[in-house]
This record gives C-alpha cells, structure tokens and sequence, in this order.
C-alpha cells in the first residue's frame, strides 16, 4: 500500500502540472548548443510559451505527453515515496532519541530516488520526446513523431533497442538522488521544525503545505541544471549521421556551458519552479494526507 499511495500521488499531481512541464521542455531544447546570439528565440519566457503553443499547435498540446508522464508520475512516486515511507515508519531516518537524523534521511531519500530513476527512465524519454514535438514554426531540439504513447514506446524499441529507454539515466539517477534528499529531507526537516514551535498541529493539510513550500525552493536550485541534460540526452535520440551531439551527462554539461554559458544550464528555471513547485506541493500534501488516512484505518 505504501508504493500505490505514492504513486497515486505523483500521477495526481502530475494532471495538473504538466502543461508547465511541457513549456520547460520547449525552453530547454531551445538555442541547444548556441549563443544567445545565433539562435531566434521561439519561446520567450513562461507565459509567452504557454500563448505560442497553444496558438500555433492548440491548447490541448498543453497536454502533450501526459500519458507517460502520468506513468512516470506513478511509477517514480510509487517507488520513491513508498521505499521513503517504509524507511520513516521502520525508524530508519530517526535517532535513537526519535529525532529527524539528517545523514540518514539523505540516504534514504537518495537511494529511494536512484530506483525511482531506474523504474521510471522508459517513461521520461517517450514523455520528453512527445512534449518537443511542435508545429514547425515553433520547434526546438530533434523531433519525434510519435502517435501516442505506445506508439513511440514501439518506435523507440524498433530504433534503438531497449537501451533507447535508458538514454540519460546515468543524469535521471544523479538528478533524482540530489532532488529526492533535497525535497524529502527539507520536507521532513520543516515538518519537524514548525510542529517543535507549535504550528498547525491540529491541521497536518496546511503544515504539509507550508513543508511542501520550501522543500519545492530547494529542489529547483539544485536540480534544473542536471534537469537540462536530461530533456536533452532524452531528446537527442539515435544517432544522426554517425554522430551524437552528447556522449553522456559530463559531456552535456561541459558542451552546454561552453557553447550558452551558465543561463544555459538554468535554462527553464521558471517553468521548472512552477511545475515542481505545485508537484511537490501536491504530491507531499496527497502523499502525507493518504498516508493519515490509511494509518487511521489500520489502526
């Protein structure tokens, strides 16, 4: 029960996050691999990416990539949270005294985010590669012209085998081992701080909520640069003339800074706020609320 309350509530979540998510995959592929200078900005920030894509491909592709992204929203958050859960209610991220321990919180919350990155990797590539596609006079990055989800799971298998579902796992692993110890160990850190000061502890909703807050604030600084050479090496796909534009995370990196400078490793911080922001903020409040209300029921 502890891994279906997890991904229920990630997938949740993940409705009403989404078209945020897809105007941050827009922002990331854009101007890849050049200048400021040497590229048209077909997306100027947020809400001008929200207004470009909705006019030139509709409103509904807002939505685009849903699907796997509702499966990866399940299956990351069914593994992450649930492995977390188990570990709070086993006392494994306690001291002896009953006390949050920082160290042990970090290691749980990494390592429950390392399998998440494994178990949900298949879903983030086909998500990524149908949230870049566009009309041809907005797209960004390499395009994929996938007939939904199944369809691109099949194109990918055909195209690059089953290692197509792994591109950038190695940065997928980095990037959630990092957000996962940022978000839970800040989530249950502020969890602990606010209720020793004595807030809201007859309304666990609102204190979820305030916890969600900062842990979401955490999350985005440390992670959107890693979160860049994901969409990226999950966008690239097989290789185009014998070549591929990155051979790997450090690669990415290293060719993203040089070519567009730090801003291009912070390439859809905005966007990545305002969908981590609410995701984590709904997925927390559903994930401590569900896991209340079946502790109750237990007991």
């Amino acid at each position: 029960m502890d891994f279906v309350i997890g991904g229920l509530a990630g997938a949740g979540a993940t409705i009403f996050t989404n078209p945020m998510d897809v105007v941050k995959t827009r922002l990331q592929l854009q101007g890849e691999l050049r200048a400021r200078s040497e590229h048209t900005m077909r997306y100027r920030g947020i809400f001008h990416g929200l207004y470009v894509i909705s006019k030139n491909d509709g409103a509904m592709a807002l939505q685009k990539g849903l699907a796997p992204a509702m499966v990866l929203g399940f299956c990351m958050n069914s593994v992450r949270l649930g492995i977390y859960h188990i570990a709070e209610v086993q006392g494994w991220t306690k001291t002896k005294e009953g006390d949050i321990s920082i160290h042990k919180t970090i290691f749980w919350s990494s390592a429950s985010g390392v399998v998440s990155g494994l178990a949900a990797n298949p879903a983030s590539v086909v998500k990524t590669r149908m949230q870049a596609a566009a009309h041809p006079s907005i797209a960004v990055g390499r395009q994929h012209v996938y007939n939904g989800m199944l369809d691109g799971v099949v194109k990918i298998y055909k195209m690059e085998g089953t290692r197509g579902f792994f591109a950038g796992v190695n940065a997928t692993c980095t990037r959630l081992a990092i957000g996962s110890a940022a978000q839970l160990t800040t989530f249950s850190t502020v969890k602990q701080a606010l209720l020793a000061h004595g807030y809201w502890e007859s309304s666990p909703a609102t204190l979820a909520f305030a916890a969600s807050l900062v842990s979401g604030l955490v999350c985005v600084l440390l992670e959107t640069p890693l979160d860049v050479v994901n969409t990226r090496l999950y966008n690239q796909g097989p290789a185009a003339k014998g070549e591929q534009l990155y051979r790997g995370v450090f690669d990415c990196l290293r060719k993203t800074y040089k070519t567009e400078g730090l801003h291009g490793l912070y390439k859809g911080l905005g966007p990545l706020y305002l969908r981590i922001a609410p995701h984590t903020t709904l997925s927390l409040v559903i994930w401590d609320m569900l896991n209340i209300l079946f502790s109750n029921k237990t007991r």
